[in-house]
């Protein structure tokens, strides 16, 4: 599967918005009927565009009022110790986010925590003792404004219909 039609996308579309929806209700939305919808949604997974299905938990619910940014500067980034320092991220379940970065620091990690209080005990005893660690700066979310993990997709549909009018 190297392109991607209408169908698939509005798949995507559908899935990204409820991934609870029963094949019926999705090919009734996407305008197929249930069979070939099946197909299509087992085609995306098996070629990598559908990596999974989560559920969607609301931390502040849970008591995790506190989401911090936290740039991680490294002392040395050589191959072996930075593979041991993102094997070691990767264990901690607190950190919800890690992503190498440009500029000033390393990596950019998500952190969620009850309170301060817990954010701060954790920083003192887990993030500042991750080996390899030069340096920590720590910024607090005040609130959220967008927080969503759903993708755009309209690029995709603009390089299809380029396709379609090119006779490609």
């Amino acid at each position: 599967m190297e392109t991607l039609d209408k169908f698939d996308l509005a798949i995507l579309t559908e899935l990204q918005a409820d991934a609870r929806l029963t094949n019926t209700e999705l090919a009734q939305r996407v305008g197929l009927s249930a069979a070939p919808c099946w197909r299509r949604v087992r085609a995306l997974e098996e070629a990598g565009f559908i990596k999974g299905y989560r559920a969607e938990i609301d931390r502040h619910k849970i008591g995790l009022g506190v989401l911090a940014f936290v740039r991680l500067d490294a002392e040395r980034n050589t191959g072996g110790v930075t593979r041991e320092l993102e094997e070691a991220i990767r264990k901690i379940p607190e950190i919800i986010s890690c992503h190498y970065i440009s500029g000033a620091g390393t990596f950019e990690l998500q952190v969620v925590s009850r309170d301060l209080d817990s954010f701060s005990l954790f920083m003192r005893q887990v993030l500042i003792n991750l080996p390899n660690v030069k340096d920590l700066h720590t910024s607090f979310s005040l609130g959220e404004v967008k927080a969503s993990s759903a993708l755009p997709l309209g690029h995709l549909a603009r390089i299809g219909q380029e396709s379609a009018s090119s006779g490609r």
